[in-house]
């Protein structure tokens, strides 16, 4: 199948490569529910060595710039307590930790997690976290114009390959809050 968004030579399902995703993203594609079916969430294989953004776009589209997001983990800290959530913004913005997320959170003080803390508890890749299969317990907080795409190219839990995911899914996933201004520019 031909990838609607990059220079691929070839997107499948997610529902018929679960063998090529980790553990909680496989589960999460199993038992996908919403109005975007899951096989419309498509898996492409790409080079880890090619995996910094301004490579990745020389090698599989220019375009992709654009198209592309990026999921972080951030704690949240309010007296002794500390709280998880992922955040996804275009690649071509960065978190709004310090105001949109502080505040989502009701949190005193937000940060972007200590790499451990982030594979640990997501059972994903650093450098390849995706939304799709996070625990299920975590805010999700999607930057409004990640769900105005068509498609988005985000991380599939791994550095070799990522997902081809429409826009409007990430409005659906379990615990999601659309914000607008989580990316800045």
């Amino acid at each position: 199948m031909r990838a609607p968004i990059g220079d691929f030579d070839h997107a499948t399902p997610a529902p018929d490569c679960l063998d090529e995703l980790v553990g909680p993203v496989a589960d999460a594609v199993r038992h996908w529910r919403g109005s975007v079916p899951a096989d419309q969430i498509l898996y492409v294989e790409t080079d880890p060595e090619w995996a910094d953004t301004s490579v990745f776009v020389q090698h599989y589209g220019q375009g992709l710039l654009e198209q592309s997001a990026n999921c972080v983990v951030v704690a949240g800290r309010r007296g002794g307590e500390s709280s998880l959530a992922a955040c996804v913004v275009l690649s071509t913005t960065r978190v709004d930790v310090n105001g949109v997320v502080r505040r989502q959170l009701g949190a005193r003080k937000a940060s972007f997690a200590p790499m451990d803390t982030a594979t640990g508890e997501t059972g994903m890749e650093y450098g390849g976290i995706t939304p799709v299969g996070l625990p299920q317990a975590w805010p999700v907080l999607v930057d409004a114009a990640v769900v105005d795409l068509p498609y988005v190219l985000v991380g599939s839990g791994r550095r070799r390959g990522k997902l081809l995911v429409p826009g409007k899914a990430f409005a659906e996933l379990p615990n999601a809050v659309v914000l607008e201004g989580l990316g800045v520019a």
